[in-house]
């Protein structure tokens, strides 16, 4: 990309302040951020995650945690061979009760209570709907509950097929006013190529006025193994358009969303689409 579409130096400090001093904060963790290189929940993945959480709640924070993961989860306790979208939709039922059980045990470690929300992009866009779930998300901030929320698999497939809880994610974090959308992944940020397949792919540092140029990178580079990124970019940029910041981050970045909240340089950080930084 050229010199001309990189985003000024004062912008992507400013903004990664307003992002340091989010009060409410939308973290979304990917299968990938969740399961073994054999697409099994991973235990300690879900441990250090829940302990990047707990870093933001001890800074009185409110968080809700958009994750994925039942589908693998569900893959280390039913052997199938097909890997069909009917499979895959069963196996989310069988993993969600353990990935729920495995949220329950490791935010206990911190002293943390959690309830589960299920929903599908359908019962967001339905105006009584999203009331009943705004509520609930409500009334569980305040009583000191996280919600962890997933997309329901068993009736819904967008997540299968689409973005693994992408574009969910992103409208959760617009519906519900939050200040900052974090997108953790198995990359620690967005490229100009595929970094596991391109030694000469470079990290984007942040998203601006070069959305266009950012866009055409991912796309170009998108395959079956990265493809999920071009999803990921499109989620930051709806909320940025609502004036949310967000940031797409490798999950096993060290204390990853504790160091967001210490405007630390951490993945990258998209500007919102309001003026107010990007000039």
């Amino acid at each position: 990309m050229s010199d001309s579409e990189a985003v000024p130096d004062d912008a992507v400090e400013r903004v990664r302040e307003t992002a340091a001093g989010a009060e409410r904060v939308v973290v979304k963790a990917g299968t990938n951020s969740l399961t073994d290189d054999d697409s099994n929940l991973d235990d300690d993945k879900l441990d250090k995650l829940v302990d990047d959480v707990t870093d933001l709640l001890d800074r009185g924070k409110e968080v809700i945690l958009v994750s994925s993961g039942a589908i693998g989860a569900g893959r280390g306790r039913v052997d199938t061979g097909r890997g069909t979208v009917e499979e895959s939709q069963a196996l989310s039922t069988v993993g969600q009760s353990l990935l729920m059980r495995r949220y329950t045990e490791s935010f206990e470690r911190h002293d943390r209570k959690i309830a589960q929300i299920l929903v599908t992009q359908a019962d967001l866009d339905d105006p009584e709907r999203f009331t009943n779930f705004h509520n609930t998300i409500e009334t569980l901030l305040e009583w000191g509950v996280v919600p962890i929320v997933n997309e329901n698999d068993a009736v819904a497939i967008e997540e299968i097929q689409i973005g693994d809880n992408d574009m969910l994610s992103s409208s959760i974090a617009v519906g519900v006013e939050a200040d900052l959308l974090v997108t953790l992944t198995d990359v620690d940020g967005v490229y100009t190529g595929n970094p596991k397949a391109d030694d000469d792919a470079q990290k984007i540092e942040a998203v601006g006025r070069n959305y266009g140029a950012v866009q055409k990178a991912v796309e170009a580079s998108a395959t079956d193994g990265f493809g999920g990124i071009v999803t990921k970019v499109e989620g930051a940029r709806t909320v940025n358009e609502h004036g949310i910041p967000a940031v797409i981050a490798g999950s096993a970045e060290p204390a990853v969303l504790d160091r967001i909240a210490r405007a630390e340089p951490v993945g990258t950080i998209f500007l919102p689409v309001n003026g107010a930084y990007d000039d």
